[in-house]
């Protein structure tokens, strides 16, 4: 199937020409037809599936004339401009306005941006319910209605405002319901809003992407910042997204990372909103290259050039996993997941495997040496490609007199070197025959054969060879602000504040 066989308009395949669609994912293939067709729908597919073109652009499609006609629902205000971001792209050939609600921002605004010709509204719940409650949007009608990430809505405590803001909804709609995951309440949560919905659910073979390699690195416990680290210095990195269970290790491993030359920033629920839409601002304008995130801080968080995924800590669930890795190879990018874990973490490890059908490979971290020797390898490439400038002549002729050709040469090329040092001890992890001694012990402890023999090991590894390629918010807090975003006079380049 191709975006042909929908039968959009001609300004929507304008925009998914210029976005660079190529091929429907299955859960646009299953989605996009059943919501042309006016069916309620409910979809269960995880992050990365292309969810939101799912419905984006169908929606889009859709829109005839002015007044609000499509309500997109999102747990956290990152999410809710994520979205608002990817439904500009695809309304603005056909002048769809957008407007994103949120908290934290003035209430007049908004509502003034809703009256001067929304078409689209994207919102999270809490500032959407206090604004309908007060009566402040008026003749607000949408025929579509989208909630989108619902079962992070339900984790985030919102399931009571989703359900009153329905009481404000016209009964005469058309509704869909996307999660990643289908626990009882969503599922009476969906019994109550959709009339007759078509189910799609999008299988563990079909969620799997074909295009984020997943490597594990088995490390002792007290090398997981010296191993985060020389996975940076040995791979090809280009934004990297380093996930942290805890607020506060968020805070002390981006500083780590700055500390050893990385442009790196954290991101948690307690901080300022101003400071995480910075963050995220500067992440996606390249300022930022590493970006330390908790789980929930980061569900909004979709970006499409992620090209590496570390897990610090293996994530508690493999819902979390999924939910990880899926920030990586994205439209149709490669993208590498990396997840350090210690021997007495690896039993957790291979349930993760087994639950989403994962394949896994294990690596050992590049020694300090085999990472010199790969970036001479790279230096010597790069040299031999560069143009010589005009001003390169001026220095060795002011330096002719003091050095030979070659001693000049060999005094360059340690000036270049020496700008990006290989930080941490010489070995890291955990070699392979010490593991597979390790793993041996604990397999006949859980067996019942081995005692104690099982227990505890001590000192570093030496290195091995390195194998494969290396290296929310919270609850909305405040009630929320919104940006415009559409092809109207109103639009004044970015989003209105």
């Amino acid at each position: 199937m191709t975006f042909q066989d929908f039968n959009f308009n001609a300004n929507i395949m304008r925009s998914i020409e210029a976005v660079g669609f190529k091929q429907p994912s299955p859960i646009q293939e299953q989605a996009i037809p059943l919501i042309m067709e006016g069916h309620d729908v409910v979809g269960q597919a995880h992050t990365g599936t292309g969810k939101t073109a799912a419905f984006g652009l169908p929606a889009i499609n859709a829109v005839k004339g002015d007044g609000v006609q499509v309500l997109v629902i999102t747990p956290t205000r990152e999410l809710a401009n994520q979205v608002s971001d990817e439904l500009y792209l695809y309304g603005r050939n056909s002048n769809v306005r957008t407007v994103t609600i949120y908290g934290g921002r003035s209430y007049s605004r908004q509502v003034d941006l809703v009256r001067r010709g929304a078409q689209v509204v994207v919102a999270t719940p809490g500032r959407l319910l206090d604004m309908l409650s007060k009566n402040m949007i008026k003749d607000f009608n949408p025929s579509m209605v989208i909630l989108d990430e619902a079962d992070e809505m339900l984790d985030m405590g919102f399931l009571d405002d989703i359900n009153e803001i329905f009481n404000y909804l016209p009964t005469e709609r058309q509704t869909l319901l996307f999660s990643a995951t289908m626990p009882q309440p969503i599922k009476k949560l969906a019994d109550r809003i959709l009339k007759s919905p078509k189910f799609i659910s999008i299988t563990r073979e079909e969620t799997s992407n074909d295009n984020i390699s997943q490597n594990y690195y088995v490390i002792d416990e007290n090398e997981r910042d010296d191993a985060m680290i020389r996975l940076l210095d040995a791979g090809d990195t280009n934004k990297t997204v380093v996930f942290c269970r805890m607020k506060r290790e968020v805070d002390r491993v981006s500083n780590i990372l700055s500390a050893a030359g990385y442009s790196a920033k954290g991101l948690h629920g307690d901080m300022e909103q101003d400071q995480r839409d910075s963050v995220i601002k500067g992440f996606k304008s390249d300022a930022i290259d590493i970006l330390v995130a908790t789980d929930v801080a980061a569900r909004g968080i979709h970006i499409n050039d992620v090209s590496h995924v570390i897990n610090y800590h293996i994530p508690f669930d493999s819902e979390s996993y999924v939910h990880r890795i899926g920030r990586t190879g994205r439209a149709g990018n490669k993208g590498i997941a990396i997840t350090l874990v210690t021997p007495h973490e690896f039993k957790e490890l291979q349930r993760i495997k087994s639950k989403i059908g994962a394949t896994m490979e294990q690596c050992y971290i590049p020694t300090k040496n085999q990472v010199v020797q790969s970036r001479l390898g790279a230096l010597a490439d790069e040299i031999s490609k560069q143009k010589v400038f005009d001003e390169a002549q001026q220095i060795v002729t002011a330096l002719g007199d003091s050095f030979d050709h070659e001693t000049l040469l060999y005094k360059v090329i340690s000036v270049l070197l020496r700008k990006e040092p290989v930080k941490g001890p010489e070995n890291i992890g955990i070699n392979e025959e010490k593991l597979a001694a390790i793993l041996s012990r604990i397999e006949q402890r859980n067996s019942g054969k081995g005692g104690r023999s099982g227990g505890g090991y001590r000192g570093r590894s030496t290195g091995g060879a390195p194998r494969g390629r290396t290296g929310g918010g919270n609850r909305e807090g405040g009630r929320s602000g919104g940006g415009y975003r559409g092809n109207s006079e109103n639009r004044t380049g970015g989003r209105d504040r």
